[in-house]
């Protein structure tokens, strides 16, 4: 399929009652934190149906889905992205890593941070251990590009290092937004899942007086209700 083919298919997939729902999910109102992104009404599993009829795209056509103005035209174009990136030759990869930070104005909502940040920008610096640009990130003005940091250091708990995260989690700490809040509290979480129960607890009992509420309540999600609630207390 073309660029043109494959986004007929996708259309296929809209429907219309959605669009006030995901409108809302996503918070696109005056104000709110993705103000002004537009949706057509496509689930997700339905866009990723997309991706397998995709596989012959160009780059240049693959960025016209990156760069639109539909919520759900974006998403394709980063799963493709993503797509891309995990079947490259090693000396490929670095191409759709750069190709992604180029573009990471257009990974604008929690979502899109979500399904890919951590399985390309964070599966590349997982490789030679080196998260400098994450630190970088920690330290933006853009709501995203901090949550692509922490979200990142997903590729570095899988093969068992939570250094990285906890270096975010410290740094974002105090973020004013509470869509980090969740975010850092769900790595901290993940990082005592995956790698060292022990560990996360004390790095909670270490931070939990300035940690947010949020923050807290996330990360000790898993843990049983005497030891959460010890935690929670002032």
């Amino acid at each position: 399929m073309d660029y043109a083919q494959v986004k007929e298919y996708l259309h296929s997939f809209i429907q219309p009652e959605k669009v006030a729902i995901l409108s809302s999910f996503f918070k696109t109102g005056p104000g709110e934190y993705a103000e002004g992104d537009k949706f057509l009404g496509i689930t997700v599993p339905n866009t990723r149906r997309v991706v397998k009829k995709s596989k012959k795209l160009s780059v240049d056509e693959i960025l016209l889905f990156v760069h639109s103005e539909w919520h759900e035209e974006r998403l394709l174009g980063l799963f493709l992205f993503e797509r891309r990136f995990r079947f490259a030759k090693e000396s490929e990869k670095k191409y759709w890593v750069d190709l992604y930070l180029d573009n990471l104005k257009y990974v604008n909502n929690w979502d899109l941070v979500d399904q890919t940040a951590d399985k390309i920008l964070g599966e590349y610096l997982a490789v030679t251990n080196d998260y400098s640009v994450l630190l970088k990130f920690a330290e933006s003005k853009v709501l995203w590009e901090r949550r692509v940091a922490i979200l990142s250091t997903f590729a570095f708990l899988r093969r068992k290092n939570s250094g990285p995260t906890y270096e975010l989690a410290e740094k974002l700490m105090l973020d004013s937004h509470d869509l980090m809040h969740k975010a850092v509290g769900w790595l901290i979480r993940e990082a005592g899942k995956r790698v060292d129960e022990p560990e996360m607890i004390e790095f909670i009992r270490k931070h939990r007086s300035k940690m947010p509420r949020t923050m807290l309540r996330y990360a000790i999600e898993r843990l049983p209700e005497e030891l959460r609630q010890e935690l929670m207390a002032k």
